[in-house]
């Protein structure tokens, strides 16, 4: 005699998290990201690229260059996502005018600086992306991607990041391009191995 199947085990009830922990996951991962100090890649590599070559300040057309990318952010991930995106922008933004008078290292070894920094900057982007949020432009394209079509995220914002690196040949000198190239690719492992579908999704 055939037993009947067990049913299968219910899903654990998804709780969001709450506005606080919203808030200071935000803090955290800009906090991280502006304290590893790499040329990096997405929007904010292009803001680099820009300050260098002409001499903007960073924070400014940072915010600036992510303007677009809210419509899509707005249409696929809501106003709650394109609310905390747009917050963590408006911080960077904020804190990467005002960080140099907080913190200064009197030396770095730039190998070092540039694995050290990949990470830290990769667990900031982790933290933001489980809290349904980005920085804005390349984060928010590899989300809807991962989301949309199941690619990694970290796979996506690792070639995107290290063409937009590699840009920079133009206006900034080979031996920091390199470094920010190990930087950019420490920092999306990071992202691939810890967001990814199936492993750890939270709405």
């Amino acid at each position: 005699m055939t037993g009947t199947p067990s049913p299968p085990p219910a899903s654990p009830e998804v709780v969001p998290h709450s506005l606080l922990e919203d808030a200071i996951a935000i803090a955290t991962g800009v906090l991280l990201f502006t304290s590893a100090g790499l040329l990096t890649g997405g929007t904010a590599g292009l803001a680099f690229l820009l300050h260098y070559a002409a001499g903007w300040g960073f924070g400014k057309v940072f915010f600036v260059l992510n303007l677009p990318f809210y419509w899509l952010a707005l249409r696929k991930f809501g106003k709650r996502f394109t609310a905390k995106t747009f917050a963590a922008v408006a911080l960077l933004s904020l804190l990467t005018e005002l960080q140099p008078q907080f913190l200064k290292f009197s030396y770095l070894q730039p190998l070092y600086a540039a694995l050290a920094g990949g990470l830290i900057t990769g667990t900031g982007f982790l933290v933001l992306f489980r809290h349904r949020c980005s920085l804005g432009g390349v984060g928010i394209l590899a989300l809807y991607l991962q989301d949309r079509h199941g690619w990694r995220a970290g796979k996506i914002q690792m070639g995107l990041d290290c063409t937009i690196v590699l840009l920079a040949l133009w206006s900034v000198e080979p031996t920091r391009v390199a470094l920010s190239v190990v930087g950019a690719v420490a920092l999306n492992l990071v992202l691939a191995m810890n967001h990814r579908p199936g492993r750890y999704m939270v709405v």
